[in-house]
């Protein structure tokens, strides 16, 4: 049975192509993209699913008076989809709890720095490497983790490192983290995902040998 996966967006969708690029070559572990979500209008990730024959769907945030009614209709979506792997890639939105209820240590987030640092309320974007520089640190990278109801506060699946070289701006620094830990990082943690090799004990993921 294919593990089916829906993916979050609001943008681009650069780690969703990762995700299907990833798929295509058979590297998510019998794990199948079956719905790309965006909360925007016209984001452009919704191409990238349309390009792969993948459904896509608009839930968009400015349609809805409250997070909380738009995160009670997503969880209707992904019931109805009958999803069993949530994937936020570049989704801007943080959900309510209902969510999280919903798909226990099944929710994946993908964060551009090596947490716990960098991280939480307010870091997203450009300022999570513009932090990094500022701080001097030699490597940063990305995390993939399970989400909470704690921001960037969740288990933790896999994490990739990335050097900070001395003439790094943040654009630098965002283009060699995505391309080189998050491009990497998030198809391997869906995979074992999938796998069937994932457990978790307290705050600490359990991956499982082959």
């Amino acid at each position: 049975m294919a593990t089916n996966i829906a993916v979050l967006v609001s943008g681009g969708g650069t780690n969703l192509q990762a995700l299907i690029d990833a798929e295509s070559r058979g590297e998510l572990g019998g794990g199948k993209i079956t719905a790309v979500i965006s909360t925007k209008k016209g984001a452009y990730a919704l191409e990238r699913a349309k390009n792969a024959g993948i459904p896509g769907y608009v839930i968009p945030r400015k349609e809805f008076d409250s997070v909380h009614t738009m995160t009670v209709t997503l969880v209707n979506k992904l019931r109805e989809l009958n999803i069993d792997l949530v994937v936020l890639a570049g989704c801007m939105t943080i959900f309510t709890e209902e969510l999280i209820e919903a798909y226990p240590n099944a929710i994946m987030n993908v964060h551009p720095a090596l947490i716990p640092s960098f991280c939480g309320k307010g870091y997203y974007g450009l300022r999570v490497h513009e932090e990094a520089l500022k701080y001097g640190v030699k490597v940063s990278g990305a995390t993939v983790h399970f989400v909470t109801e704690e921001c960037d506060g969740g288990p933790i699946i896999a994490q990739e490192p990335v050097p900070v070289l001395s003439d790094d701006t943040p654009e630098t620094l965002q283009k060699r983290i995505m391309e080189q830990g998050e491009w990497i990082a998030l198809p391997r943690a869906v995979s074992l995902f999938c796998q069937g090799r994932i457990s978790v004990e307290g705050r600490t993921v359990i991956i499982k040998e082959n």
